[in-house]
């Protein structure tokens, strides 16, 4: 299917639900009085606009002063509404495992990304989301996944290859690659060369989420995300019909042929069920992949001797250079895999993470009212020498087994937790081992000494200069 087919009008308009976000759901549990968080230390901010713009602005370094101000249950106010962020991986496993059904993910991150990726496995609850994500996980099970590796491979290998030595901003270069893999490996087709428009549309969605004006008006970031939305939708629902009709071993066709319940003769998954999954799997994917990797090559050519480190692992795995890495050989990626999380640990893709409370509770002496919305902060945990000594330097060796089994499991959570634990996590530190043994086989990564690039923080972080390296052929 061409991307040219993007050009026609869409073949399903946006749900009207949508649009409305929260004023669409009368099931949802409101704060009955915002004046019920007076008594939670903290800050609302300026008249009208609050702490929005200073959480833009500098979300890490505000989030460090509310706390030190604070301590770790603090209040602020943004995006129109007031909330309550908890601090610490005891908060982390309190929210994310959620063993007592406090907390709302939809409700969370609803008002954030109902109108851009509604329905997406993020924006579920308890028996909805444990019904799709079933379903869904049949696309991450070992046979797709060896599919996925192989093709992988070989999308990787050609995309590193072209690159050639020289000077490049790194962050452009994979981001274009990853979208390329995803094409192939998720919706089992090339993009080609109008592959400009898709990573635009997911860049509009993805920005809007964090826009301070939240109606889709003309010339706004909403707007522009809206529109993304737009040509996604029909883009997605000409693809999952030619699925259904001629299914492939790619991650689109899985989803396509997804059934609740595994069970054989339960009806397939509805059709915009799947777009909106397919939508949300994208963004997701793409994006966060980008910015982990982009973390990783960073800290990797600042530590030339760890580079060394997982070049070597790479070649003894794989066999040697030029050679696709084997589904059977990513487990003796092990530094890979350590590595990977590392940069996970010192730049986490998702920053901070919302859920909104359906009963009161009580946490660190506080009671906290059913109806507040309620954040957790992977940033802040991540950060925090207590927990991590020296946490800005990159050391790989912070996730031995050994040093993993002494901390607290909820000290690290980049990829959420409990339910909502992210479903694709295996097939990213699969692709991250890829990247890492067909690069790291080519190239030795180089930067300039001195040289320290600026991070955007939201919505997903990235150097604002696209992060300038050099790659040295070997």
């Amino acid at each position: 299917m061409a991307l040219a087919s993007l050009a026609a009008p869409p073949t399903r308009a946006v749900r009207p639900h949508d649009a409305q976000s929260e004023r669409g759901n009368p099931h949802w549990t409101r704060l009955k009085d915002e004046r019920e968080l007076d008594h939670i230390p903290g800050s609302d901010g300026w008249p009208i606009v609050g702490t929005t713009f200073q959480l833009l602005a500098d979300p890490i370094g505000y989030g460090n002063r509310m706390r030190a101000a604070y301590g770790d249950v603090y209040r602020t106010r943004s995006f129109g509404r007031r909330q309550v962020t908890l601090i610490g991986p005891e908060a982390n496993e309190l929210v994310l495992f959620d063993r007592d059904k406090i907390f709302s993910s939809e409700q969370g991150w609803g008002p954030v990304l109902n109108l851009l990726f509604p329905r997406g496995l993020m924006l579920m609850d308890f028996a909805a989301h444990r019904a799709d994500r079933r379903a869904l996980s049949i696309a991450f099970k070992p046979e797709p996944m060896r599919h996925y590796c192989d093709a992988l491979n070989a999308d990787i290998a050609r995309g590193v290859e072209a690159w050639g030595a020289g000077e490049r901003k790194f962050y452009s270069a994979i981001k274009a690659l990853t979208l390329e893999t995803a094409a192939t490996s998720f919706l089992g087709l090339p993009l080609g060369p109008e592959a400009d428009r898709l990573n635009k549309a997911f860049v509009d969605m993805v920005q809007a989420s964090v826009a301070p004006v939240r109606r889709p008006l003309p010339f706004t970031a909403m707007g522009k995300g809206y529109a993304g939305r737009k040509l996604m939708v029909d883009y997605f629902t000409r693809l999952v019909r030619e699925r259904r009709a001629k299914p492939g071993q790619d991650m689109f066709s899985q989803f396509a042929m997804a059934r609740r319940d595994d069970d054989p003769a339960a009806d397939l998954l509805p059709e915009d069920v799947v777009v909106d999954h397919m939508i949300f799997l994208m963004m997701a994917a793409h994006d966060t992949i980008t910015s982990s990797f982009t973390t990783l090559i960073w800290h990797l050519a600042k530590n030339p001797e760890w580079q060394e480190k997982l070049r070597a692992e790479a070649r003894a795995a794989a066999g040697g250079d030029g050679v696709p890495l084997a589904y059977d050989a990513l487990g003796k990626m092990e530094l890979a895999e350590m590595a990977m999380k590392e940069a996970l640990r010192i730049m986490p893709p998702v920053p901070s993470t919302p859920r909104r409370a359906m009963r009161d509770f009580t946490f660190g002496g506080y009671r906290i009212p059913a109806g507040t919305n309620v954040g957790v902060s992977a940033a802040a945990v991540h950060a925090d020498p207590a927990l991590w000594p020296d946490p800005e330097r990159f050391d790989p060796l912070r996730f031995t087994p050994a040093a993993v089994a002494a901390r607290h499991k909820y000290a690290w959570i980049p990829y959420g937790g409990g339910a909502h634990m992210c479903l694709g996590l295996h097939f990213a530190t699969m692709q991250t081992k890829l990247l890492v043994h067909h690069i790291l086989t080519r190239y030795q990564v180089e930067a300039e000494p001195g040289y320290t690039p600026a991070w955007q923080a939201w919505p997903i972080p990235k150097p604002r200069d696209g992060l300038q390296v050099r790659l040295v052929r070997l």
